[in-house]
């Protein structure tokens, strides 16, 4: 086994290898635009690392891990047009270096790309691959509908935002530590298990995010701290504070996130303040934790060493405890 940052730094050397050299350029470069931005490379680190959990090379694994990545990328790339972003991790985001048709037409490429990698694994891996590849890329599809259909509904439901991460955020998760493990031959009850242990890791992911977004560092954090508020998302912490607010902090949130101030210095501290007093704050935290607990007990599951269990456990950790 190795460190995630030494299996980071062998998904960017194979990245690097791989990179599309191809005309026209102006399909293949904002691809290679994309991918070279940074970002955690999260999924396709875990793709390596659930790889080896399961007995088998990374270097078997690096083909599809890139492929995750390729979606996950391509996924981005529609997601800033749909919301008109001018940046993404602090550099222009592609429809604004080029524009919103190169955008559409170079996601699309990517789309076809991630298959196109699948197709170096031999049938039996290809077919799994493939098969749960297209279930997962459908629901990340759903999950971003689910999220446009938020903006304009004043009556989502806490139920209904935590399905909206699952397949938005969750869902590629696990499916990226499935595909470790397909290509391991582990069995069928370990892959599903690992699915659903980095699905769950997936959600309480997602919901640090939407912690950090009001209560991390900005520096650490990569992004403005507050955004959400400023662009009135209905997140885990918004809803869970209408859950438990009075009347009239209900309206005064309500009120809040209906505008959009030119300076929103008030409006985040008085967000801020009802997410404190109806403990939204505290209640998120303990959702974290408790996606985080569960998905642990989905470990006892796994026909893997003590050892591996432990690497498992110490990820998770470090997730639910980051601050970036």
């Amino acid at each position: 086994m190795h460190t995630l940052v030494e299996y980071q730094n062998y998904f960017l050397e194979h990245l690097s290898k791989k990179s599309i050299k191809k005309e026209p350029k102006n399909l293949y470069l904002p691809i290679s635009y994309i991918l070279n931005l940074g970002g955690k490379r999260l999924r396709p680190v875990l793709v390596l690392m659930t790889s080896e959990i399961f007995g088998t090379s990374y270097v078997k694994a690096l083909d599809a891990a890139l492929a995750i990545e390729v979606f996950h990328n391509f996924s981005l790339v529609h997601d800033d047009i749909m919301d008109d972003a001018p940046l993404r991790r602090g550099k222009e985001t592609v429809h604004e270096k080029w524009d919103v048709n190169t955008g559409i037409l170079s996601g699309d490429a990517m789309l076809i790309n991630a298959y196109q990698l699948f197709e170096n694994y031999g049938d039996g891996t290809f077919k799994k691959l493939a098969t749960l590849f297209t279930k997962t890329a459908a629901e990340v599809c759903e999950g971003q509908q689910y999220d446009i259909d938020f903006e304009t509904r004043e009556d989502v439901t806490i139920s209904e935002y935590l399905k909206m991460i699952e397949y938005k955020t969750a869902v590629l998760v696990g499916a990226a530590m499935q595909m470790g493990a397909i290509i391991a031959n582990a069995s069928d009850t370990c892959t599903a298990s690992i699915y659903k242990y980095g699905k769950l890791l997936g959600i309480a992911f997602q919901l640090q995010d939407d912690y950090l977004d009001v209560y991390g560092d900005s520096e650490a954090f990569g992004k403005q701290v507050c955004g959400d508020i400023i662009e009135n998302k209905k997140t885990f912490l918004y809803l869970k504070a209408i859950a438990h607010a009075s009347e009239n902090e209900k309206k005064q949130l309500e009120g809040l996130f209906s505008i959009q101030p030119e300076d929103p210095t008030d409006k985040i501290e008085t967000v801020k303040d009802i997410f404190e007093t109806t403990a939204a704050r505290e209640h998120t935290r303990l959702e974290i934790e408790k996606y985080t607990k569960q998905a642990f007990r989905v470990l006892d599951d796994l026909s893997i060493s003590e050892e591996k269990k432990e690497i498992l456990l110490n990820f998770g950790t470090q997730l639910m405890n980051r601050n970036v």
